[in-house]
């Protein structure tokens, strides 16, 4: 666990807090587009003008081949994926990612789109194209009147959580910090404030996207319940990058002052199967206020719980029948949400340089054969880095649609898990070469031994080479998605290895 009084990090990461306007008659931060940008439209798809663009230039911060700063630009959270992009734009404004993706159409160029560099196949990255990084779109506006914030794309979930704690407001974001807030909820987003707030998306209000318009533009457009509705509950849950680039969003916030942070540890796994199982049969059925998280390693049992606005006493007593198996170690603190998240991240540079995940729903508790398979797994893990992790859902929030609904179809499971593996130096090239075959070996043998046990997955942890991963993903939802697609994105501009094509006539 992590010293909670990290100030240094909190004074680094919560500069966007400090620029936060509050109060009823918020005004705008620079970079937060709320009217008049140019090439903004406040409707219509992205489809409607036929006539041709100007010639476009790139504008922003431009970083290529020959640049100093170039091999950091260009390189992903997940060093096991390499590219080579002929261009990198870090936009600083709206009409920066206007005139990249312009540019892009005009010189028939590939284009990746990129935030918080988290893409665990390495899909916001490209050979020879153009990345649209929005990351240092950073600003912030919160209104605790109307208890909304728009934000930039840029930020990433600490930024985020920092920026709203300082109000004593949340809004759903995933476990760690270094992720884009963006990337996230257009994806689903869920971690522990789930069951009490829903998922991220479903707090989701509104977003500017830029979308490809004519035959070579671009342009930016609202998304929300009055314009183009149809694409805000396919941001729900879609995933970033296949409608256009979001550049800025708009939340839902909600107060929360105080959380109770409990974190349970059983050394070893001799308890892993009374541990699992009371973990499943308990955490997804208890107070919604309470999010949980197991994470099963090589060598220990790790249980973590978020209670908003709860005591230690009452963390303690809602998750008693888990923690009276074994003896576990347990500690719990209690304090403000953003002070709570700072203190339990990992800084990225003491994190493996490579990592390979499969993400999977269940409906149905684990029986025995299953857990067995947890432990035999986990006990030949490539790794110490690589675990087991899950994230209890069942009852809660996530439950209902939003108004309007949403694309993220897995609301009724029991808890979402995923197989991980790390390992690899961070900065040292090829330095896990000999351990990448054996680590990607064996989270397929795991995901396989798994298959009759879950269902689904998730597409912000995209699962290379499955079958019908569409509707792995999305469900029933993929056919309005691909109508939506043709009516934002009728040229497919926007795709990847597993992006969502138009429906076709």
């Amino acid at each position: 666990m992590h010293d909670l009084s990290r100030r240094e990090l909190l004074r680094a990461t919560a500069a966007v807090g400090a620029g936060a306007v509050v109060g009823a008659g918020a005004v705008a931060i620079p970079g937060i587009a709320t009217g008049g940008t140019p090439g903004f439209a406040a409707d219509g798809s992205g489809s409607s003008d036929s006539a041709k663009c100007p010639p476009a230039k790139l504008t922003g911060r431009i970083v290529r081949p020959q640049s100093p700063d170039y091999a950091s630009a260009s390189l992903g959270w997940d060093e096991l994926f390499v590219h080579y992009p002929l261009v990198i734009v870090f936009a600083q404004e709206t009409q920066d990612v206007v005139n990249a993706l312009t540019w892009a159409r005009q010189n028939d160029v590939a284009l990746r789109v990129r935030s918080g560099r988290h893409s665990l196949e390495g899909w916001s990255n490209v050979d020879n194209g153009i990345v649209i990084d929005v990351s240092e779109l950073k600003s912030a506006r919160i209104d605790t009147a109307t208890r909304t914030a728009t934000v930039g794309a840029g930020l990433n979930q600490l930024e985020a959580v920092t920026a709203l704690g300082k109000q004593n407001l949340a809004v759903t974001t995933g476990t760690e910090g270094s992720v884009g807030l963006s990337g996230a909820t257009l994806g689903g987003g869920f971690g522990f404030l789930t069951r009490y707030l829903g998922m991220a998306c479903d707090n989701l209000l509104g977003a500017e996207i830029v979308v490809a318009s004519g035959t070579d533009g671009a342009r930016a457009i609202k998304a929300d319940l009055r314009n183009n509705p149809d694409l805000l509950w396919a941001l729900r849950g879609a995933g970033n990058g296949n409608f256009g680039i979001v550049t800025s969003l708009t939340y839902k916030v909600t107060p929360l002052k105080s959380v109770a942070y409990l974190q349970a540890t059983w050394e070893g796994l001799n308890d892993l199967h009374g541990v699992f199982d009371a973990w499943q049969r308990r955490a997804p059925f208890a107070d919604n206020r309470l999010g949980t998280q197991l994470e099963i390693h090589k060598s220990q049992i790790l249980l973590f719980g978020v209670l908003a606005e709860g005591s230690e006493a009452e963390a303690r007593r809602l998750l008693a029948p888990i923690l009276s198996v074994g003896n576990p170690e347990v500690t719990v603190q209690t304090g403000g949400w953003g002070d709570i998240y700072a203190g339990f991240q990992i800084p990225t540079e003491n994190e493996p340089a490579n990592w390979k995940f499969f993400s999977q729903f269940t409906t149905e508790p684990f029986p025995k054969e299953a857990i067995s398979l947890i432990r035999a797994f986990m006990e030949d893990a490539p790794s110490d880095d690589s675990n087991f992790f899950t994230q209890a859902f069942g009852t809660g929030a996530q439950t209902s649609q939003p108004r309007g609904g949403s694309a993220f179809p897995h609301r009724n499971a029991l808890f979402y898990s995923e197989p991980g593996a790390g390992w690899g130096t961070r900065g040292k090239p090829d330095s896990g070469d000999a351990i990448t075959p054996i680590a990607q070996a064996w989270i397929a043998e795991f995901s396989q031994s798994l298959r009759p046990y879950v269902n689904g997955a998730y597409v912000n942890v995209p699962n290379i080479g499955m079958a019908e991963w569409e509707t792995a993903y999305w469900g029933a939802n993929f056919d309005r998605l691909r109508k939506i697609k043709a009516r934002y994105d009728p040229h497919n501009v926007f795709q990847y290895e597993q992006s969502i094509p138009p429906a076709t006539c």
